[in-house]
């Protein structure tokens, strides 16, 4: 049975677009100042105004421009991810960069608690009761190249919670050079329980990085235990079947811009996570302007280094006319792990 239409397009979920739409240009503001502020300069910046075309520009400005830097971790469903903030430990980036990792991931478990749309297979039947999934790396040369592969299955609650309702498998390529990031990824989308509609798709990203503790000289001063991190990029489906550019499954993406944010609010103990994905539809007649938003917002708590608890809101909407919204609430346990090469030699 298809989900019944959102009552999201009403006036709460209009004011909830409007601070999404409103962070991301305070997202655009702050990171345009950032190199006038390293050099002591100021630059007058005039406020873009709130369209998805000028939001687009906007993106596609900071990934050119490479102010920020870092390739998110690729899940499913969602068409870019459920992007989870980083558990590198302070130091770990240096780490990585002298010692190549032989296999690290994590495993996931997530409960929808709250899902009144959010669809359990591709077409678009059923509700997501539950979330397993395994994310599995290797660096093929440091952290310049890494591979890596997402397992992600899904149940339906309305076919109780149990049985698997989707299989979303993602195989990619990936890598960091200093602040910028760079991914080449497949993805397929497939029903489990029966036969039907199969998403697939491979795209490139390209992602720019900001990071407060390293680029602002006065942050470690006045907050030694907080670090504020970010990335923006735009990204290009050149090969799409069957992968829709909204929610209601029609169109056909073709681009994406992004951005995420990550604030740690004590020693990457208690972290809140925010991120905006729009898409493009390719057979639209602006191409460039978005035809769907999908954001994130969520807090973390490790209470260990390799284990977190959160809980999250995602909603996928329509930007150029009503239809579908798919949203929900989940609460999330994610356990990490990582074996150095250096282990397997000795």
């Amino acid at each position: 049975m298809a989900p019944a239409r959102s009552s999201g397009t009403g006036e709460k979920d209009d004011i909830m677009t409007l601070l999404i739409i409103r962070l991301t240009q305070f997202y655009l503001v702050v990171y345009s100042m950032w190199p006038a502020t390293r050099i002591g300069r100021e630059t007058r910046l005039e406020q873009p105004q709130i369209t998805t075309l000028a939001r687009a520009v906007g993106l596609l400005m900071l990934s050119s421009i490479g102010l920020l830097a870092s390739p998110s971790l690729s899940l499913a469903l969602e068409k870019y991810g459920r992007p989870l903030p980083s558990m590198e430990q302070p130091g770990g980036a240096a780490a990585r960069e002298a010692e190549e990792t032989l296999f690290g991931g994590y495993f996931l478990e997530a409960a929808f608690v709250s899902n009144p749309t959010f669809a359990a297979r591709p077409d678009n039947t059923g509700l997501v009761g539950l979330r397993h999934m395994l994310h599995l790396e290797t660096d093929l040369y440091k952290q310049y190249l890494t591979f890596y592969t997402d397992q992600n299955f899904f149940s339906d609650r309305t076919n109780g919670w149990i049985e698997l309702s989707e299989w979303d498998g993602t195989y990619a390529f990936t890598g960091l050079i200093d602040r910028w990031g760079w991914r080449l990824q497949y993805e397929r989308d497939a029903p489990l329980d029966k036969s039907g509609l199969i998403q697939a798709y491979a795209d490139t990203l390209l992602t720019s990085r900001f990071q407060a503790a390293e680029d602002l000289s006065w942050w470690k001063g006045i907050f030694p235990n907080q670090n504020l991190t970010a990335y923006a990029g735009a990204g290009w489906l050149f090969h799409n079947s069957n992968y829709f550019a909204r929610p209601d499954n029609t169109g056909k993406a073709l681009f994406r811009y992004v951005a995420h944010a990550d604030l740690n609010f004590y020693k990457n103990r208690v972290v809140l996570y925010g991120d905006v994905n729009f898409f493009t539809d390719r057979e639209a007649e602006n191409t460039l302007n978005p035809t769907e938003l999908d954001w994130i917002v969520g807090l973390a708590v490790r209470f260990r280094e390799d284990m977190e608890l959160s809980v999250y809101r995602e909603q996928d909407q329509p930007l150029d006319k009503p239809g579908l919204v798919q949203k929900y609430v989940a609460v999330q346990l994610r356990y990490s792990f990582d074996v150095p090469k250096r282990l397997w030699r000795k």
